[in-house]
């Protein structure tokens, strides 16, 4: 199980224990949590996307097809699929994995069927490919395959959006009741280190699971069709730029 948080940017940590994994694949290497001054620490591989949230404060400040940000899941559940199309949202280059400063956003695939609706559930969807990638890296450096995915942030607030990152990854995704639990953890981390909690004492969360409902075939042509339009933006800036 590894846990990422979906704000204005989104960042995934998958736990390697206490000894520390370096990437060979576009990861960060990262101390997850150390429970006090003569504790060992713990130790992570980190995935960082800079465009989540803020794709969806894009599509609504810039372009204006949209008033409030959760109006881009009733945009996007009017339609079953983007119709081909993908956006990259690489508007300062793009972190993990790949690490490409010279590359910027793209919206491939349109057509004249192409309407805002199709653009919305893109947006969402580049959040989820995202995912994707970073999945990848991880499996491949750790050398195991991950089954399951926590996850929290605003954005997980959208039952739409963890479906289609369900069916992504194909693997279960665990939304707590408590979307905020970055901040929570982050709370009783500092309390167990100084003594005020045990962490037998930490209560644990309900939570909703979301399952893949599409099949692995499907899941691996729709993320080889999302790499191609990432190939996309490669290159666009000079070096003199």
């Amino acid at each position: 199980m590894f846990q990422r948080s979906y704000g204005t940017g989104c960042f995934m940590l998958y736990n390697t224990g206490k000894k520390p994994i370096f990437s060979k694949h576009g990861l960060l290497t990262t101390v997850a949590w150390q429970l006090g001054p003569k504790k060992e620490p713990v130790y992570a591989l980190e995935g960082s996307v800079a465009v989540g949230g803020s794709g969806v404060k894009w599509l609504r400040d810039n372009l204006g097809i949209i008033k409030s940000a959760s109006e881009i899941n009733d945009l996007a559940a009017q339609v079953e699929d983007t119709a081909g199309c993908h956006f990259v949202p690489a508007f300062s280059g793009l972190f993990a994995p790949y690490w490409r400063s010279d590359a910027r956003g793209v919206i491939v695939g349109i057509s004249h069927h192409t309407n805002k609706n199709h653009l919305a559930r893109a947006v969402l969807e580049s959040v989820c490919f995202q995912s994707g990638e970073i999945l990848h890296a991880m499996n491949s450096d750790t050398g195991m395959t991950l089954t399951g995915l926590r996850v929290d942030g605003g954005m997980t607030q959208s039952d739409l959006l963890l479906q289609i990152q369900a069916d992504i990854l194909g693997i279960q995704v665990e939304r707590p009741d408590n979307v905020e639990t970055t901040a929570r953890g982050a709370a009783f981390a500092a309390g167990i280190a100084v003594g005020i909690w045990e962490e037998s004492t930490v209560p644990s969360q309900r939570s909703t699971v979301f399952q893949p409902q599409v099949n692995k075939a499907k899941a691996e042509e729709r993320m080889k069709r999302w790499k191609k339009a990432v190939e996309r933006t490669f290159d666009w800036l000079e070096e003199e730029e």
